[in-house]
C-alpha cells in the first residue's frame, strides 16, 4: 500500500508543476527601465487610469500619480511608485501594453509563444 500512495502523489505534484509551468507559460512580461510586470497588471492599470479619470479625482501629489494610492494597483507596479519617474514609466508601460506586445513583436516583452 505504501507504493500506491507514493506513486499517487507523485502524480498530484506531477499535476501540480504541470499547472504552474502553464500558468507561467502563458505569461507576457513587459521588461521596462529595470522594472518587469506583468502584461495583465499593465491592462488593470490603464482600467485604474480610466476610473481615476472618470472619477475626476485630484493628483495627490505632482510627483506620485494617483493610480499609486489605489488599493487595487497590482502588486508587481507597486515598486514603480517609488520611483522619481514614476508618471512616465506608467505612460510607457501603457504604450508597450499595446496589441503589439501581445502579438510579441516588441522587444520589451517577453514570454511570448
Amino acid at each position: 500500500m505504501g507504493g500506491k500512495a507514493t506513486s499517487g502523489s507523485q502524480l498530484w505534484a506531477a499535476m501540480v508543476l504541470l499547472l504552474l509551468l502553464l500558468q507561467s507559460a502563458q505569461s507576457v512580461l513587459i521588461k521596462y527601465d529595470g522594472f518587469q510586470v506583468e502584461l495583465e497588471s499593465v491592462k488593470k492599470l490603464n482600467e485604474l487610469k480610466k476610473q481615476l479619470t472618470s472619477n475626476s479625482l485630484p493628483e495627490t501629489s505632482p510627483a506620485l500619480p494617483a493610480v499609486c494610492h489605489h488599493l487595487a494597483l497590482p502588486e508587481d507596479l507597486q515598486p514603480v511608485c517609488a520611483s522619481q519617474q514614476a508618471a512616465s514609466i506608467f505612460e510607457a508601460l501603457s504604450t508597450i501594453a499595446t496589441d503589439e506586445c501581445e502579438l510579441c513583436i516588441n522587444v520589451a516583452c517577453t514570454g511570448c509563444y
